[in-house]
């Protein structure tokens, strides 16, 4: 699908979202496949119960950091793309291609801020995140490999939404195709042929994000795209950058608060569950971010829809891409949920053949879902709020239901149970319930009040 030839202001919007969402989704479960493959091979490292566990173990206690990596392309990404998408409703392409081309120099900056900060204060970082003496090793031979390609994570995560925005979702899906294409056959030539163990993982992982990175420049720097990566764009201006980085505040935080989330759940579960506590909980988080990867190709395909018509004051056809939209994040979320809650040794085996570890992490996982099937509601209207500009509400919803409502209860629940452990996972569907009821209620409000001014 590219944008020559799809018209966003017509033709029916069911069949427009799965257009645009079919190769979105598959490039988020495939983008997935980059630390995901990483943690399959290593969690089967010989002997599984020694070895493999302390290694996933030790990539577990990683993943804050790697979500802020990723967190940061967001804020650029998630801000940036549906701003020069309203742009372009408004029939200014100049400004779309302003906006992308000062997220693409902001994201450079970060990239080489956050290297330098994560290779000076990995081991303190680590440690801080639920590393233990027995894992400390893993994690470090990892993160230090890793954060050394930031500049090819951030390039390909951040500026791949703009082929996206532009209806270009065939060339984005193959960006991510490519990469992790490439990692699914490096991983297991550096892990055990070349018996690089994690370090192998992490360095498979950045030189296929580094041929990822060369193919979206490739892109937006060619005659295809329609907004083009131009010199004269890449000055930041404070009143171009500044509204980008305020509508993707709210992805963001919800990315990046996952790294808040992990080291709450991990510094609980270590003291009162201990290492195995902590490695159920890496397989449970691969497990939600894989499950919740296609509701956000879902919500990547809506977003060119609902931005560009709300750019052209179509308020008709913005209710009708919402509307579509929440059913099809419903009918997901009820699906895995049901999944999960019925087959969770199955999910869980594919990370871990220890069955000492599936018994624990199945019974975890029961309780740790146990919401999932309404968060489709949460991230269907959380998302629409960016689509449409509006950065207040998105961002208060980011901050809701992650430091609001689930750090406070990771720490309060186990006063109030015996089980101290089974109160640590149930702490995330108490936390989704309330935010769901929230968003629903607030969005309501907030959708008929756009819509009547849009319409005026």
């Amino acid at each position: 699908m590219d944008q020559k030839t799809t018209d966003l202001s017509q033709g029916s919007v069911g069949r427009l979202l799965f257009r645009l969402a079919l190769p979105t989704i598959t490039s988020q479960i495939v983008n997935m496949l980059y630390n995901l493959v990483d943690r399959v091979y290593i969690g089967h490292m010989q002997p599984v119960d020694t070895v493999g566990a302390l290694a996933l173990t030790g990539l577990g206690v990683c993943l804050p950091l790697i979500m802020v990596v990723s967190a940061f392309a967001a804020l650029m990404a998630m801000g940036g793309a549906p701003r020069a998408s309203i742009q372009e409703g408004r029939g200014d392409l100049a400004g779309a291609e302003r906006i992308m081309g000062n997220c693409f120099t902001l994201l450079l900056c970060t990239s080489l801020v956050l290297t330098v900060l994560f290779q000076a204060l990995a081991e303190p970082l680590l440690l801080t995140f639920g590393a233990s003496a027995n894992t400390i090793g893993y994690a470090l031979d990892y993160l230090r490999i890793y954060t050394l390609g930031t500049l090819f994570v951030q390039v390909t995560l951040g500026m791949n939404a703009f082929i996206t925005a532009q209806g270009f979702t065939t060339v984005s899906m193959r960006t991510v195709l490519i990469g992790a294409g490439l990692n699914i056959v490096l991983d297991p030539v550096f892990i055990f042929v070349l018996n690089m163990g994690v370090r192998g993982a992490a360095l498979a992982t950045i030189l296929s994000q580094a041929v990822s990175a060369a193919w979206v420049l490739r892109f937006l720097t060619g005659g295809r795209s329609k907004w083009r990566l131009r010199r004269e764009n890449l000055r930041p201006q404070p009143k171009v950058f500044l509204p980008c980085i305020a509508l993707g505040l709210a992805p963001f935080i919800m990315q990046s608060t996952e790294s808040l989330i992990a080291v709450c759940f991990n510094s609980s579960l270590l003291k009162y569950g201990g290492d195995q506590a902590v490695c159920a909980m890496t397989v449970l988080i691969s497990l939600m971010q894989f499950v919740m990867m296609p509701l956000q190709g879902l919500t990547q395909g809506a977003q060119p829809i609902v931005s560009f018509n709300y750019g052209a004051r179509n308020a008709r056809r913005v209710r009708a891409a919402y509307r579509c939209l929440l059913r099809c994040c419903v009918v997901y979320s009820m699906t895995m949920w049901t999944l999960a809650q019925l087959f969770p040794r199955v999910f869980v085996s594919i990370f871990n053949s220890d069955p000492a570890l599936i018994d624990y992490a199945a019974w975890a996982l029961r309780i740790y879902m146990g919401a999932t099937g309404i968060f489709g509601v949460q991230i269907a209207c959380q998302q629409t709020f960016i689509a449409l500009g509006n950065a207040k509400a998105s961002l208060f919803l980011a901050i809701l239901r992650k430091i609001i409502l689930l750090v406070p209860l990771i720490y309060i629940l186990p006063h109030f149970f015996a089980d101290k452990v089974f109160a640590v996972f149930l702490a995330e569907p108490v936390a989704d319930l309330l935010a769901v009821c929230t968003t629903a209620a607030m969005f309501f409000f907030q959708f008929r009040k756009t819509m009547a001014e849009l319409e005026k």
